[in-house]
């Protein structure tokens, strides 16, 4: 009786840490992952910047990264170093101005991504799930840079137009980039690295939380 209490007590407090399956920032390795992988994210899309005159913005090659680490990790971490890699990746370029949107929609992305994708239950190269995530996150490109530059920067509907073709661009180039990296190394990376998962999602075995594993 007092085991099935601990059993008990233990599977409420992570559940009270966690959203969806996925723990949150509550442990150093995970805190970790999240640091790496928005570095990586800045690093991706400060790299490759190709302006656009007539809004004032640029297409990045950053998306791919931002995809391919919440196909991985999921929505906390794929949410977090989506959206604060690029936003930063702005602030460090002259396309400040679109920081606030980049936050906004890259994590949006990233989250979406990670929930629909749902890694944790995963144990494919990669499923159906991988491809209607990117196709529902990555949509966010173009249609969030729209909103923004046509009615808060208040650039006004054509010139936001003008922007729409490339950001489709770097929709498709990341949805394919990413579907490409995940497919060839998730299956390998989870499998040789079960001591880091085992702090990024809650797994279950038998139905029950693998409480050893906290």
């Amino acid at each position: 009786m007092e085991d099935q209490k601990v059993v008990t007590e233990k599977k409420y407090y992570i559940k009270k840490k966690s959203f969806v399956g996925y723990l949150l920032p509550s442990n150093a390795l995970l805190i970790s992952m999240i640091g790496i992988f928005t570095a990586l994210n800045f690093v991706v899309t400060y790299w490759i910047q190709i302006p656009i005159p007539a809004t004032g913005g640029y297409i990045n090659i950053g998306d791919v990264t931002v995809m391919f680490t919440a196909l991985l990790f999921g929505p906390i971490i794929g949410g977090i170093a989506g959206g604060l890699g690029p936003m930063l990746a702005d602030i460090f370029s002259p396309y400040i101005v679109y920081a606030p949107a980049t936050v906004i929609i890259k994590g949006v992305e990233g989250i979406l991504i990670g929930l629909i994708s749902n890694p944790k239950d995963c144990e494919r190269r990669i499923s159906y799930r991988d491809v209607i995530a990117v196709l529902i996150g990555g949509i966010l490109i173009p249609l969030g840079y729209f909103i923004y530059e046509a009615f808060i920067l208040r650039l006004g509907v054509a010139t936001a137009l003008v922007e729409m073709p490339f950001n489709f661009f770097q929709f498709g180039f990341a949805a394919i980039g990413s579907i490409l990296l995940i497919a060839a190394s998730r299956k390998n990376i989870i499998e040789s690295l079960p001591y880091i998962f085992d702090k990024i999602f809650i797994l279950k075995e038998s139905g029950t939380i693998k409480q050893e594993k906290y």
